[in-house]
């Protein structure tokens, strides 16, 4: 009689054999075979504090393994509780496969308690759901792996239903479905994007998570290096290319103040060519930056261009490193930027964001990076803080720093660390975060604890939603809503279990961070800064 297995583990199993290792979430009655199943599979299933939580962790270990991550949810409250990580996954092209619990569809139509239709909750928030079935869970469970990370990444939504799980199907999955290979354009319009690079003189990279998702960072720095292009990232895609390197000119995203220096810079090129840029990261003065009109543009990506926010004249829907490898087969290096360009506005980035402030939120971010080593992984919450550090903190490897770039939700950079904690133990890590994002994930600091991890916690003490507040001053709107009691954010750390000081200077910071560094434990560290620190700052 030939062997069977669980649907649940054919599901877990294929989930294993795509690389997956960790599990998070909270657990119910309705989510204990698959559970069960993940554990005997070899993934390890993490309990976390909130499934919101427990989806920015999945995305921290994925940002180190790059394997799908995995949210596990329990029927009705527990599932629901991650829409807002599923949310922040299809933005910023996270592959996430999310598992939830769910009542058998017999059952479904005479039992209501709990019960909300799951599917149709993430079906415009995931690149595809399904529920789970005994004569197809090989297939879905191919399906989920293959769709997450095909063309942009994304999230995967599976129901299993509760009889599913535990029926049995065969143990051999049916053959595995041919893997696509990377492809690069071909034909006149590539020769036409040749004779544009070679004629260029003032050529310019805009590159994002797409080609960071591609594995692509060591070809655009050697796309860069050999026709002397200066490459700009998407915040997401920071350290594509060194930070450091003369042709850097690090993140654009959400600071006028970069964009003072950067839109002209972009504008002054006569050859703009984004590789894996999505503008979903982008604030509104990049809407139009270029035209197809007033500029050569060659757009490649793994998939069309639906956003509409810019338009290029050749649009190459590709493998990003093939293309960029295409690009420069046959087309001979020339010097560019010939007027010193390129060191200007390396040069006015760098005035526009001044490390040498005694204190406040610079210094706070200035003596982070000089303290912390080269390796160091970052995650930054959203907030004024994230505009000010994604300018300023030197990022030289991709996915060394993690944010929620195009959701731009909160309280995703504690659970980050944490995952990222859990699968690079022997790297430093670290979170930025401000004292409102802070406060709607402190519980994670238990599952830091109980998992034995010591990643260090800065915290921006200043008692408001700084962005938001500064924005209403900007408006010249009275003070409403954005301002909330200065809290102990130290003992927050040591009622968790882990260690915790409050610093008012850049020789506490400096030391807080060097004992952090030794420590057993993990560290918050709340940076007290003064109201208002931001303004004529990002």
């Amino acid at each position: 009689m030939p062997e069977t297995i669980r649907a649940a583990d054919a599901l877990a199993r294929r989930l294993y054999a795509a690389g997956c290792r960790t599990a998070f979430g909270m657990p119910g009655g309705e989510v204990l075979t698959l559970i069960d199943a993940l554990e005997s599979a070899g993934i390890r299933f993490v309990l976390t504090k909130h499934e919101n939580a427990a989806g920015f962790m999945a995305e921290g270990v994925h940002h180190r393994d790059q394997a799908p991550g995995i949210l596990v949810g329990t029927i009705g409250p527990g599932t629901l509780n991650g829409v807002n990580t599923v949310a922040n996954a299809l933005q910023d092209q996270v592959p996430l496969i999310v598992l939830s619990g769910c009542v058998d569809a017999d059952e479904a139509q005479t039992y209501t308690h709990q019960v909300v239709d799951q599917a149709a909750v993430f079906k415009p928030l995931t690149k595809a759901s399904f529920t789970l079935n005994p004569g197809a869970a090989h297939v879905i469970a191919d399906k989920a792996v293959s769709i997450a990370v095909e063309g942009n990444h994304g999230p995967v939504h599976i129901d299993v239903p509760i009889s599913v799980a535990d029926t049995h199907v065969p143990a051999t999955p049916p053959a595995p479905r041919a893997v696509a290979t990377p492809v690069a354009p071909t034909g006149a319009d590539l020769d036409t994007a040749r004779t544009w690079l070679a004629t260029a003189k003032r050529p310019v990279m805009i590159v994002g998570v797409g080609a960071m998702n591609q594995g692509a960072s060591a070809d655009v720095i050697r796309f860069a290096q050999h026709h002397i292009v200066p490459v700009i990232t998407s915040y997401k895609a920071k350290g594509m290319i060194p930070e450091d390197h003369a042709l850097a000119l690090g993140g654009a995203g959400l600071s006028p103040l970069a964009d003072k220096t950067l839109v002209p810079f972009v504008q002054f090129a006569d050859l703009i060519i984004c590789v894996g840029y999505d503008p979903v990261e982008m604030r509104p003065g990049w809407r139009d930056v270029w035209t197809p009109q007033s500029h050569n543009v060659i757009d490649i990506s793994p998939v069309p261009n639906h956003h509409y926010m810019h338009q290029s004249t050749l649009n190459f829907v590709a493998d990003c490193a093939a293309t960029l490898q295409a690009l420069s087969d046959g087309t001979a290096p020339h010097d560019t930027w010939t007027g010193g360009e390129i060191e200007a506005a390396r040069s006015a980035l760098a005035a526009a964001f001044p490390t040498d402030p005694e204190w406040g939120p610079a210094a706070v971010i200035d003596t982070c990076r000089q303290v912390m080593p080269r390796n160091t992984l970052a995650s930054v919450d959203s907030g004024a803080h994230r505009i000010l550090l994604s300018q300023m903190w030197g990022t030289y490897a991709p996915r060394d720093l993690m944010q929620s770039s195009a959701l731009c939700t909160m309280g995703c950079a504690i659970p980050l660390a944490i995952g990222a904690k859990l699968a690079s133990p022997d790297l430093p890590v670290i979170c930025f975060t401000g004292d409102a994002g802070f406060l709607m994930v402190p519980g994670e600091l238990a599952t830091a604890a109980e998992l034995g991890l010591t990643p260090i916690f800065v915290v921006f003490v200043d008692a408001s939603l700084a962005l938001i507040e500064k924005k209403q001053r900007e408006r010249q709107l009275s003070n409403h809503g954005v301002d909330f009691g200065k809290h102990d954010f130290a003992a927050m750390g040591r009622a968790f279990g882990g260690a915790g000081v409050s610093v008012h200077t850049r020789e506490e910071l400096t030391q807080a961070l060097q004992d952090a560094q030794t420590a057993d434990t993990f560290t918050v560290i709340a940076a007290m800064i003064e109201r208002g620190a931001y303004d004529g700052k990002i």
